[in-house]
C-alpha cells in the first residue's frame, strides 16, 4: 500500500452474496467497510415499503448528496482500504453520480434464478425492480462510458467455489494484496451491519465463512421463473465481462 486510500464501491443487487463479501473485507484488519451507505436515502425518495422502512430513514442519511460526499470522504480510522457494500436499486435516476468517478467501481453478480429464490424467502412477490439486475446493467454502462473501459465483474458462484482463488484474482485486480484472513470471519451480528441486519442477516450470521457453490439452480415457481427469465439477459451482459479466475490465476 502507498498511503492512497483504495475507495471499493461493490455494485450488487440483493441476495448476491453482498453481505458475506462485506465481512470478508472487514476481516483484513486494513479495511473499513460501509454497508449500503444510500438504504436511507433510496427509502425517503422513492417512498417504498420495506422491511423496517422507518428505522432504516432514521438510522441513516437521507440526503444522497450527503452520502456521495462521505463516500469519497474521511476513511473510518484512517484505514487505507475503505469497502463500500452499494445496493444498484438504491441509485435512483434523481441521484448524482459524479462521485463514482473517485472510487474503483466492482460489480457483483449471481444467477437470477438463486437470487430470485433466496429474495422471496424474505419478502414475498418481488419485482424487476426490487432485484436490481435492470439497474445493475445501467449503471455498468454508465460507469464503463465514464472509464472508457469495462469496469471489474466478479461472480459470486466463483467465490463460492474457490474462495482463495477468486479473491486473489480480485485482489490483484484491485491492486491491493490478498490475505487470507479474507476467507474466515467470527459468527453473529458485526458492528458494520446495517440496522436492518435482523431481517435479512440471519443466514449469514450463522456462517463464518463463504458456502459451498450451489450444485444447481433452485426449483421456482412460475411466477418467480418468469421474472428470473427477464433478469437473465442483464445478467448475461454482465458475466461476459467477470473476471476470467481460471485462466488469469489457475
Amino acid at each position: 500500500m502507498t498511503g492512497i486510500v483504495k475507495r471499493i464501491a461493490m455494485w450488487s443487487g440483493p441476495r448476491n452474496l453482498s453481505t458475506a463479501l462485506m465481512y470478508s473485507f472487514a476481516a483484513r484488519g486494513d479495511c473499513a467497510v460501509w454497508d449500503e451507505p444510500f438504504y436511507a436515502a433510496y427509502l425517503a425518495a422513492t417512498g417504498i415499503d420495506h422491511p423496517m422502512r422507518q428505522a432504516v430513514i432514521d438510522a441513516g442519511l437521507q440526503d444522497a448528496a450527503t452520502v456521495a460526499a462521505a463516500c469519497l470522504g474521511p476513511v473510518p480510522d484512517e484505514k487505507p482500504v475503505f469497502y463500500q457494500k452499494h445496493m444498484t436499486m438504491h441509485m435512483v435516476p434523481e441521484f448524482d453520480r459524479t462521485f463514482l468517478q473517485g472510487l474503483t467501481n466492482v460489480f457483483l453478480i449471481r444467477h437470477p434464478a438463486h437470487v430470485v429464490a433466496s429474495y422471496a424467502k424474505k419478502r414475498e412477490q418481488p419485482t424487476l425492480t426490487d432485484i436490481g439486475f435492470v439497474q445493475q446493467a445501467a449503471l455498468f454502462d454508465e460507469v464503463a462510458q465514464r472509464q472508457g473501459h469495462a469496469p471489474l465483474v466478479i461472480d459470486s458462484r466463483d467465490i463460492r467455489e474457490s474462495p482463495e482463488v477468486a479473491l486473489t484474482a480480485l485482489c490483484r485486480e484491485l491492486g491491493i494484496r490478498f490475505t487470507t484472513a479474507m476467507l474466515r470471519w467470527p459468527a453473529g451480528p458485526k458492528p458494520h451491519d446495517g440496522i436492518w441486519a435482523p431481517h435479512w442477516y440471519n443466514a449469514v450470521h450463522n456462517s463464518t465463512g463463504f458456502e459451498e457453490a450451489e450444485a444447481g439452480l433452485p426449483e421456482l415457481s412460475a411466477a418467480e421463473q418468469a421474472l428470473a427469465d427477464t433478469a437473465q439477459p442483464y445478467y448475461d451482459q454482465l458475466f461476459a465481462h467477470k473476471i476470467s479466475i481460471a485462466s488469469k490465476y489457475a
